[in-house]
């Protein structure tokens, strides 16, 4: 399927766009080449591919779950303005 320069200036028309003559030669080229690659990408074979999760088969890597900081609870609640049973205490906001 290729475009037309009236299509082209169509399509201007509907998206607002203010397009010149040089304008709409130009991107009635690139237009017809996306065209081109996608009835290119059609025409390919994919009847025994299996779909992707992502194009790269990417593996998530994981860290080892491990402490890596010590229990500082303490130290901090005793800066805090109210504790109780360990637990920070704070205002009520909600009524």
């Amino acid at each position: 399927m290729a475009l037309e320069r009236s299509d082209v200036e169509k399509i201007a028309h509907l998206a607002r766009l203010g397009l010149n003559d040089a304008d709409i030669e130009r991107t009635t080229g690139t237009l017809n080449d996306i065209l081109g690659l996608i009835d290119r990408m059609q025409a390919v074979n994919t009847d025994n591919v299996e779909p992707l999760a992502h194009p790269l088969e990417a593996v998530q890597r994981l860290r080892p779950d491990e402490v890596t900081e010590t229990n500082q609870r303490d130290a901090y609640q005793t800066i805090a303005p109210a504790v109780e049973n360990g637990l920070f205490l704070v205002p009520k906001v909600i009524e």
